[in-house]
């Protein structure tokens, strides 16, 4: 079922909610925010996708040879130097020779399991990302209508594809690195300790003061890439609204002050990314500057212990190799904690977006499902306010007897649409019961209640599709030719006939390549293929030509036989041809009766039919 527009009395946007008693929501602005510290936001997001740690036993073998591999040379060469060249019976060709050969099968072999180490990581965390991507997407629509207007659409897109990409970024790169560094730091000072434990500890005397700066960097550089997620989601939002809004800012000419919006969206985000930048590379410099003493340092150091004979110049040369191999993951600590925050901040939006409890939660298995046919409704001291603002239906009671046509009616602000939303269950009350045949709404298991109840927004979603792929997106089973029989069934055989190419005409995106009114007859015939039991629809005839209300008109008397039904009208056309008519006015409502009793009697009714009469004239 798609989401309705909002009117103006829905303007008042919040995020999630959750129970309180009395049936009560408690409902916060915006989604949660993850005060996870950056560990546990690995953790959690670690855990969120078993991919990325299923067979991580094997990955971290191959990992491990890859890395010991990277020791062969170091060892061969203090091997040839002390043993091969330097040894007591003078230069043996043969033990050279056995060296060189076996350097170049170990290093084939740490060629092989470090390809066999990269595949596993990419598959595993591909699998996982997509793990994460679908459940965000899924939760994204499990959200309330509220929570999902209270984001920017672009904005929240972005949580699901661009923060994600920044998290695949660093799992299959920096945590690849991570990986090897962490590892290669333990096997280079274990094999320098071997060698020399005085030279090792000068090398780690050196490095100790890096560790420390960067861990204190950490910490800034969290918040800088959460604001340059969060900016990056700005300016996407900013750009998918221009997009969809490009008509409306051609009209109005507004070209320039729209591209000056966008400018200052993307240089925010720009500017942004510098400071974040600016922050990771503050530790080059330093970390080369600590690694140029370091070896300075050795050099002094290993030549003073080998003039005593501690250390022989073949081992000297082979600490110098290992060194390079320790400071490798040291030099890289930037580029790897770049990566991390940008990750970690990607993680926790998306996390926010999954820590944000659905205040309309489907009761699932347990739920009640309801038996097919025309539905008696009821509204029990319903009270509804949306969050910050002022009660917007106040004790609503009112019964609707089934296979009855109801119209809402009232001026703008009145609390109709919200009454539309309770109805289908879009939103729950504050206070009071909203029922279907005696059972209340919160207990109607969502495949049932979406079964027997469809709304038809006063602006019908279609995709960029056939005409018929849209029709039958409300039952993907239902063949050409029933779909054929249905838009006949509802009068509007003509209409497909007029269409070149009938049920395969491409709509466009939004539906664009067809007129507002055949968008709103298409999602007529989807609601019919749908074959609900209630019919909700939020102003139905709005903004189409007299030939098409209609049109519209004669489906919606075809559409709503036998059925309940209940339509938002502005067009009073439509409150005319009604069983009964609900008139709203300040959250209550003040007037209930056929047209023919509210329209004799003074009162909102007959004033708001007076002045439709006048506008139509």
């Amino acid at each position: 079922m798609s989401a309705p527009t909002r009117s103006r009395d829905d303007e008042r946007t919040a995020a999630g909610a959750t129970p309180r008693p009395g049936g009560a929501t408690d409902r916060s602005v915006g989604l949660t925010r993850s005060r996870d510290g950056a560990l546990g936001t690995i953790k959690r997001g670690i855990r969120l996708s078993p991919e990325f740690t299923k067979g991580l036993w094997l990955t971290l073998v191959f990992a491990a040879v890859a890395t010991v591999g990277k020791v062969v040379v170091p060892i061969a060469v203090q091997q040839i130097i002390d043993n091969g060249l330097a040894g007591p019976g003078g230069p043996d060709l043969g033990f050279v020779t056995r060296m060189v050969g076996a350097c170049a099968a170990l290093l084939v072999i740490t060629m092989v399991c470090s390809y066999l180490m990269n595949l596993r990581l990419y598959r595993a965390t591909e699998s996982g990302l997509a793990t994460l991507r679908r459940k965000a997407f899924r939760h994204v629509h499990d959200l309330s209508v509220l929570t999902q207007n209270s984001e920017r659409k672009g904005a929240l897109v972005s949580r699901v594809t661009a923060d994600v990409d920044q998290i695949s970024m660093f799992m299959q790169w920096g945590g690849l690195l991570l990986i090897v560094s962490g590892g290669q730091l333990i096997i280079a000072t274990t094999l320098m300790a071997v060698y020399s434990w005085q030279l090792t500890l000068v090398v780690w005397i050196c490095f100790l003061p890096l560790l420390f700066g960067v861990r204190w960097l950490q910490k800034l550089l969290s918040k800088a890439y959460l604001n340059v997620r969060e900016r990056t989601g700005d300016m996407l939002g900013a750009v998918g609204e221009t997009v969809m809004g490009a008509a409306v800012i051609r009209a109005h000419g507004t070209e320039r002050r729209t591209a000056q919006r966008i400018d200052d969206s993307v240089l925010a985000t720009r500017a942004a990314q510098v400071k974040a930048q600016r922050l990771s590379m503050a530790v080059s410099p330093f970390a080369e500057m600590v690694a140029a003493l370091g070896n300075t340092a050795v050099v002094l150091v290993g030549v003073w212990i080998g003039i005593d004979g501690g250390i022989t110049a073949g081992q000297l040369i082979a600490f110098l190799f290992l060194m390079t191999l320790f400071v490798q993951p040291m030099m890289m600590a930037t580029e790897i904690f770049n990566e991390a925050q940008n990750a970690i901040a990607g993680w926790r939006r998306v996390l926010g977006v999954l820590d944000t409890a659905p205040d309309i939660a489907d009761p699932g298995e347990a739920g009640k499902v309801l038996p097919r046919g025309a539905v008696r409704v009821g509204f029990e001291g319903v009270t509804y306010s949306y969050p910050d603002g002022p009660v917007v239906l106040d004790h609503i009671d009112v019964e609707l007897e089934p296979g009855t046509r109801i119209a809402v009616v009232g001026e703008t602000g009145s609390g109709k649409t919200t009454f539309v939303k309770l109805l289908t269950r879009l939103m729950d009350p504050d206070e009071g019961t909203v029922r279907l045949d005696s059972a209340d709404l919160r207990e109607v298991a969502f495949t049932s209640l979406r079964r027997r109840v469809v709304m038809v927004p006063q602006e019908g979603f279609l995709f960029d599709s056939s005409l018929g792929d849209n029709i039958r997106f409300a039952r993907p089973e239902s063949s050409d030719a029933e779909l054929e029989a249905a838009v006949t069934e509802l009068g509007l055989g003509e209409w497909l006939d007029s269409l070149a190419h009938g049920l395969d005409t491409p709509v466009g995106q939004r539906g664009e390549s067809l007129s507002a009114g055949e968008r709103q007859l298409v999602a007529l015939v989807r609601a019919y293929i749908a074959d609900p039991d209630l019919l909700v629809l939020d102003e139905a005839t709005s903004a189409v030509d007299p030939h098409t209300e209609m049109r519209i008109q004669r489906a919606l008397d075809r559409l709503t036989r036998g059925r309940t039904s209940v339509a938002i009208a502005h067009r009073l056309s439509t409150a005319e041809a009604a069983d009964r008519v609900l008139v709203f006015d300040a959250g209550q409502i003040v007037q209930s009766g056929s047209h023919a009793e509210l329209v004799a009697e003074p009162g909102v009714y007959a004033d708001l039919h007076a002045s439709w009469v006048r506008s139509s004239a």
